[in-house]
């Protein structure tokens, strides 16, 4: 059997990523919706495998139903080091163990994609992947404080802690 080639594995991941997303637009229509709850930033070091550590940058919203500790985080992560580049959507769910407004550790899961590109040696490409993280946030009356461990399972694995601010819009 022949190798698949990179357009096939990226038209699967593709057709998934579909699928998860009108599964889960789906259920959220269903359950209640899910409103825009804040928009916020993260920094971090991030050691992507074969890539020495660098500097991650990343920005998010957060989405959330009244009286559920469950949050949808659409999210974007982006690093360069030496030439070599990744810029990662992803879409997360997480829980948090206490109620919104309150100190509370959190864990959470989800599928992003990396867009890696390179300026120099390296192999450029499109691989789907997981994540899972788990952090704490600070809640304060204008903005709220998080520190987060992140591990992404793709062909390039990373690892990273980040910290970041979410700003309410409600």
């Amino acid at each position: 059997m022949g190798r698949i080639s990179r357009w096939t594995r990226w038209s699967a991941a593709r057709v998934k990523l579909a699928l998860l997303m009108a599964a889960l637009i789906g259920f959220a229509t269903q359950a209640s919706a899910y409103q825009l709850a804040g928009i916020g930033g993260r920094l971090g070091s991030l050691d992507p495998e074969g890539a020495d550590g660098t500097l991650g940058v990343g920005a998010s919203l957060e989405f959330e139903q009244s009286g559920s500790q469950v949050h949808l985080q659409p999210n974007v992560i982006y690093w360069s080091e030496n030439g070599l580049s990744d810029v990662n959507p992803n879409f997360d769910i997480s829980y948090h163990f206490a109620p919104t407004g309150s100190v509370s550790p959190y864990l959470g899961a989800g599928f992003g994609l990396h867009f890696y590109g390179s300026d120099g040696p390296g192999d450029p490409g499109t691989d789907p992947g997981a994540n899972f993280f788990g952090g704490v946030v600070l809640p304060t009356r204008t903005v709220s404080l998080f520190f987060e461990g992140r591990v992404a399972a793709t062909d390039r694995d990373q690892f990273g802690l980040f910290t970041g601010l979410t700003f309410p819009v409600r």
